[in-house]
C-alpha cells in the first residue's frame, strides 16, 4: 500500500511539472519577428510597415530622383544580375540588394551626393540599369517585396560577387575590411556553375610594369622598377592578402582595385610572372569573393533551391524578415 501511495505521489508531481511547462506563455511569432526587426532608417521611413521612399542620385544625368524603394530596386537588380537568370537566383539577389540599401543608409545616413539617400554610382553603392528591367526582374522584386536579411537585429552587409572560384572569402581577406569580421561571413565551398564564362573561372591578364607602378603609387607606395612579384600572405580561403612587388609591400585587395578589378579579376592568384616589361597574373574567380557568389546562386537555383535557402547558405545564422507588404 505504501508503494502505491509513493508511486501515486511521484506521478502527481510529474503531472504538475508537465502541466506548468505546457501552460507557460509561449512567445508569439509576432514577438519573435519584432525581436529580429531593426528599424527602417528615419531618413526614408514612411511609417512602420510602409514601403520607404528614396531620393536617388542618378549618376548618368546628375539629377536626384525620388522614387519608391521597390522601383529603385528593380534598376539595381537589372544592373547586378542578368535579367534572364533563374527566378530564385534573381530573388536571392533582390533580398541582398534590398538589405544592402537598408544597411548603407543605417550606417552612413545617406549618399555622398548631397540631398540623396543613395546613388547609382557603383563605386558608392550598387549598379543600376533601368533599361534592363523586364517582367522577370519585376517578378523577383515583387515576390520578395520588403524582404531583408538580418543578424542580431541588424541589417547585414550584403556583399556579393560574380564567381567565388569554388570558395568564398572572409571580408578581411577579400575586401581588406579593417573592422571586426562580421559573424555571418564565412569561408565555404561555393557550387559555382559550370556555365560561367571560362575567363571568369580561370583568367590571365598581362600588364605593363608602368601600370603596376602606377597602381602602387595610388596606394601611397614609393614604387620603382622591380623584377619579381610574390604573394607574401594569404587568407583562410587561399586568396592573396599581401603582395611583395620588388621592395614594396601592398594590400592585395586594394591593389587589385587600383590596378583594375575588371582585369585583375580576383586575389585568388595561381601564378605571377615578370618578363621584361610585361607582368602576367593568372587567377581564379571574379570579384572579391565575400558573401554570395552569383554563379553559385545560379547553380543552386537550377538545383531547386529557394531564394531564402541561397541567402542563408552564403550568410551564416541570418534571418530573412519582411519589413513591408
Amino acid at each position: 500500500m505504501q508503494r502505491i501511495k509513493s508511486y501515486t505521489l511521484i506521478m502527481l508531481v510529474i503531472f504538475l511539472i508537465f502541466f506548468t511547462v505546457a501552460c507557460r506563455p509561449q512567445e508569439r511569432p509576432e514577438e519573435q519577428r519584432q525581436e529580429e526587426t531593426p528599424p527602417i532608417p528615419e531618413e526614408i521611413s514612411q511609417g512602420e510597415g510602409n514601403e520607404p521612399r528614396l531620393k536617388v542620385y542618378i549618376a548618368d544625368t546628375g539629377e536626384i530622383k525620388e522614387m519608391a524603394f521597390e522601383e529603385y530596386l528593380e534598376g539595381v537588380l537589372a544592373g547586378e544580375m542578368h535579367n534572364d537568370w533563374p527566378e530564385e537566383a534573381l530573388a536571392a539577389q533582390a533580398i541582398l540588394a534590398r538589405s544592402f540599401v537598408m544597411e548603407f543608409i543605417t550606417d552612413k545616413g545617406g549618399s555622398k551626393y548631397e540631398g540623396a539617400h543613395v546613388s547609382t554610382d557603383i563605386e558608392e553603392a550598387q549598379a543600376w540599369d533601368a533599361e534592363q528591367i523586364n517582367d522577370r526582374i519585376k517578378e523577383a522584386v515583387n515576390r520578395t517585396r520588403g524582404m531583408v536579411a538580418v543578424h542580431n537585429n541588424e541589417y547585414i552587409k550584403a556583399w556579393f560577387h560574380a564567381h567565388a572560384g569554388g570558395k568564398t572569402a572572409t571580408a578581411q581577406e577579400g575586401l581588406g575590411f579593417d573592422a571586426e569580421e562580421p559573424p555571418y561571413i564565412q569561408v565555404i565551398e561555393s557550387p559555382d556553375s559550370e556555365e560561367a564564362p571560362e575567363d571568369d573561372v580561370n583568367w590571365s591578364e598581362t600588364f605593363t610594369k608602368a601600370e603596376i607602378i602606377q597602381a602602387l603609387q595610388e596606394q601611397g607606395q614609393e614604387a620603382s622598377d622591380f623584377n619579381t612579384i610574390e604573394v607574401a600572405e594569404t587568407g583562410p580561403s587561399g586568396r592573396a592578402t599581401v603582395l611583395q612587388i620588388g621592395d614594396a609591400t601592398v594590400n592585395a585587395p586594394a591593389f587589385r582595385i587600383a590596378l583594375d578589378s575588371t582585369r585583375m579579376k580576383s586575389t585568388m592568384i595561381r601564378n605571377i610572372s615578370v618578363e621584361g616589361d610585361q607582368v602576367t597574373i593568372e587567377g581564379t574567380g571574379y570579384g572579391h569573393g565575400v558573401g554570395m557568389s552569383q554563379w553559385g546562386a545560379y547553380q543552386m537555383a537550377n538545383d531547386g533551391k529557394s531564394a531564402e535557402e541561397i541567402v542563408t547558405f552564403y550568410f551564416k545564422d541570418v534571418n530573412i524578415i519582411n519589413l513591408w507588404d
